[in-house]
């Protein structure tokens, strides 16, 4: 077993690092596996394992929630948000650096990427912010870390990766993520506030207030993000709507809100669609290769064997997301994250049921742990957007998100103490 270990994961690190497609790697080392230390017929596993979850229900969401954060993308949704939130944020310490976090906060809601949100945020807040005289290196950090909710807070693509993978509801996924969103918001909120007390001098005065009536008009900007959030997120809670139809119904009201807006055109749509068919063949082509891997490991009997030698070292279950942390963190600095995910899920999760981790909590926790890769280099892939929005060297603004890295941090040891903020959700859902 320490010799089929040895040779697959020499394999998975040759494939990998001559530049070979994640998916590719994937399917060869499940075939290196099933080949070469089984008996087993690879093709017909392969043939049954490729198409099996290809045709997965659970699956057509996530074409259309990616659909529905291209179109959003290409809208004027950052300037509304912008011209929305910054009359509210002039009295709050930290001041115009919130609408970083709360605007990430609320365009993750309705896009389900982390890229997308700090692409289309940054396009905005970074030339504004630093034209009214914030630190440079704040607006960024803050950017970066809040971009990563777009993995957390529904309707997250990663989560639908998770769940596909691991055969949990989708449904009771995106509730679970709600509550871990607005914790780690309110981390980031919370620091830059003490960061405003502390360095008084880097945060510009504020500005002259307007009157409630002209904050109520400008507001009003904001109502059909909320109404899209509501429709969607509101109709799955509500048990009105599958995950499924509820990205069809987001799809619709996204197309409708661009028009309104007068962003949309035929170009615009040709974009957000050719963008959309792009990155959902990308990761169904990673998730057909993650189901016959993990179809390969499980003939193998190498999950097992792992999680009966994790057994008898007696770890407890404190130890054991401590080792996976760090293990995930790692992983995650040379990997994106669903890579991470359809990569790890197949040997990991025989050791965490083991441990009796629920695996709806243990989704969240492995997305809030991907977040924090997200922005660490060499690979996070925050950290390439922002460099090239910003031109700066990329160890620079890494060094400028470290805080919020270990604010994430921070946020795992909460839910790991107080596993009812991801778990109680979902459970009243079901109730």
């Amino acid at each position: 077993m320490l010799v089929m270990m040895t040779i697959l994961f020499v394999t998975l690190m040759l494939l990998l690092g001559s530049g070979v497609w994640v998916a590719f790697s994937l399917l060869g080392l499940g075939w290196l596996g099933l080949s070469q230390f089984t008996s087993v017929p690879t093709g017909d596993v392969l043939a049954s394992n490729v198409w099996g979850d290809s045709y997965s229900w659970e699956l057509t969401a996530l074409p259309m929630f990616i659909w529905m954060g291209e179109i959003l993308f290409r809208s004027r949704l950052a300037d509304d948000m912008f011209t929305g939130l910054s009359p509210w944020m002039q009295r709050i310490p930290g001041r115009l650096l919130h609408t970083n976090v709360v605007g990430c906060g609320l365009f993750a809601a309705v896009s389900g990427s982390s890229a997308a949100t700090c692409a289309t945020m940054g396009k905005m807040t970074i030339p504004e912010l630093t034209r009214r005289g914030y630190d440079e290196q704040l607006v960024i950090g803050t950017l970066a870390g809040s971009a990563t909710l777009g993995l957390l807070i529904p309707p997250s693509i990663i989560l639908i990766v998770y769940g596909v993978a691991t055969d949990q509801s989708i449904a009771r996924l995106f509730m679970a993520g709600i509550f871990p969103g607005l914790l780690l918001i309110s981390l980031f909120a919370g620091y830059l506030m003490l960061w405003s007390w502390r360095f008084p001098d880097k945060v510009p005065p504020a500005e002259t207030g307007l009157p409630l009536a002209e904050k109520l008009r400008r507001a009003r900007r904001l109502i059909p993000l909320l109404a899209l959030i509501v429709g969607v997120i509101g109709s799955i809670y509500a048990g009105l709507a599958s995950p499924t139809e509820a990205a069809a119904v987001g799809v619709v009201l996204s197309l409708l809100l661009a028009r309104v807006q007068g962003s949309m055109n035929g170009g615009v749509f040709r974009d957000a669609l050719l963008g959309a068919v792009r990155t959902s063949t990308m990761i169904a082509f990673i998730l057909a290769g993650a189901s016959f891997l993990t179809a390969a490991m499980g003939f193998t009997g190498l999950p097992r064997e792992l999680a009966a030698w994790i057994g008898t070292l007696g770890l407890s279950p404190v130890m054991l997301l401590a080792a996976l942390t760090l293990f995930f963190i790692l992983l995650g600095c040379f990997l994106d994250g669903i890579s991470v995910v359809v990569l790890t899920t197949s040997i990991m999760l025989p050791m965490v049921e083991a441990a009796g981790i629920d695996l709806i909590w243990f989704g969240i926790y492995l997305v809030v742990v991907v977040e924090m890769s997200q922005i660490t280099p060499p690979v996070g892939f925050n950290l390439f957007v922002l460099q090239g929005m910003t031109g700066r060297n990329i160890l620079s603004i890494a060094w400028a998100a470290m805080p919020f890295f270990f604010l994430m941090m921070l946020g795992v040891v909460l839910i790991s103490v107080f596993p009812g903020i991801v778990t109680w959700l979902p459970q009243a859902m079901g109730n």
